[in-house]
């Protein structure tokens, strides 16, 4: 196993000369424990666990190694073993507000270049979904591709794929079955020496199917449909980062049940919703609000029918979740939120009382 059959170039190795005085080696982890890592690298499989002098500088756990790190780790003499002293800047990464009530970045997965965003088309089938996939798959600096699985069970398969090429601007989209199909073929351009894929998407869209078909062996653990609910059943629990007959490297995750957003740009809405940023740029006005002012070009779009009623909400529900996510990552940000508000209830009230006299 070479450094470069992992993923390896030149800005890497520009990024890890500091540490190579040090007498480190460049190792990227494969699998994530509570506690302690699996790493590849041209030293070979090893356990690894983080310094305490790395545990004491992180103040989140973003700050931690994830799935798809480069890192720089000091071996065990006689042993599979090494300690991570440092984390590679990241090239990409794939984050998610992980869930509870506090604010915390989750990394799914890092220094991906391509992100297969897999959705099936059973029951689960969800425009709204892929958008929401499409988001954050843009935010990541990787290259989405939407993959249709289980087109055997669609009655017009080529219709679905029209359907989400409309939503998906820009994006390709691959329609197959995984059961029936050869998904090394349909995913050629993708799966080059070197390069890393993350699989994502909804529990049971059938990523680990279409993954033991890469890999050409039943490494990964599936189920069959829930006759119940007319879909595929979770059965991914982990993130790990295999290499592929092809070279490529594949990263499989668990499918999500939730896909809550993490500092979202407005110019990533407007990557993923360029139909609506192009609509949005003929209105009269540069500030407009899009609801009563005149010449606006999204009310026209959606009165003449140009634009999906749909596709707008989706867009505005992400506008929203994403001001929401931004506010409680940046403590600055809901200050002002509530100062604003604040002034808002004021006038209000001052202008109740003056109508009152």
């Amino acid at each position: 196993m070479t450094l470069s059959s992992l993923g390896w170039d030149d800005a890497f190795a520009h990024q890890f000369q500091p540490y190579t005085a040090d007498g480190l080696f460049p190792g990227r982890v494969a699998l994530e424990h509570k506690h302690a890592y699996e790493l590849l690298g041209a030293f070979g499989p090893a356990a690894a666990e983080c310094t305490g002098k790395l545990l004491h500088a992180a103040a989140t756990r973003a700050a931690l190694p994830a799935v798809g790190d480069w890192v720089a780790v000091r071996l065990r003499p006689g042993e599979a073993r090494a300690d991570i002293h440092a984390i590679l800047p990241r090239r990409t990464k794939f984050s998610r507000r992980a869930a509870g009530a506090d604010a915390v970045e989750q990394i799914v997965a890092a220094n991906i270049d391509t992100v297969l965003l897999v959705t099936a088309l059973d029951q689960d089938f969800n425009l709204r979904r892929i958008e929401r996939y499409l988001a954050v798959a843009w935010e990541s600096g990787a290259r989405p591709v939407v993959v249709l699985n289980k087109a055997d069970l669609h009655p017009e398969p080529a219709g679905a794929q029209a359907e989400v090429e409309a939503i998906a601007i820009g994006t390709p989209v691959v329609t197959l079955s995984a059961t029936r199909d050869d998904p090394c073929e349909s995913l050629a351009p993708w799966l080059q020496p070197g390069r890393t894929l993350a699989f994502l998407g909804s529990s049971g869209v059938g990523k680990s199917t279409l993954i033991n078909q890469l890999l050409g062996s039943d490494r990964q653990l599936t189920r069959s449909i829930s006759n119940a609910v007319g879909k595929g059943r979770h059965t991914t629990t982990r993130r790990e980062l295999m290499v592929a007959p092809s070279g490529a490297l594949i990263l499989d995750t668990p499918g999500m049940r939730e896909l809550q957003l993490w500092n979202i740009n407005a110019g990533t809405l407007d990557t993923t919703f360029a139909d609506i940023a192009a609509l949005a740029a003929q209105c009269r006005f540069r500030d407009c609000t899009h609801r009563a002012e005149p010449d606006c070009a999204i009310q026209a779009a959606l009165a003449d029918g140009t634009l999906d009623f749909e596709r707008w909400q989706s867009f505005q529900k992400l506008q929203r979740e994403q001001a929401y996510a931004a506010r409680k990552a940046d403590p600055h940000l809901a200050h002002e939120a509530r100062a604003e508000w604040k002034r808002l209830h004021k006038a209000a009230r001052q202008q109740a009382r003056f109508k009152n006299r």
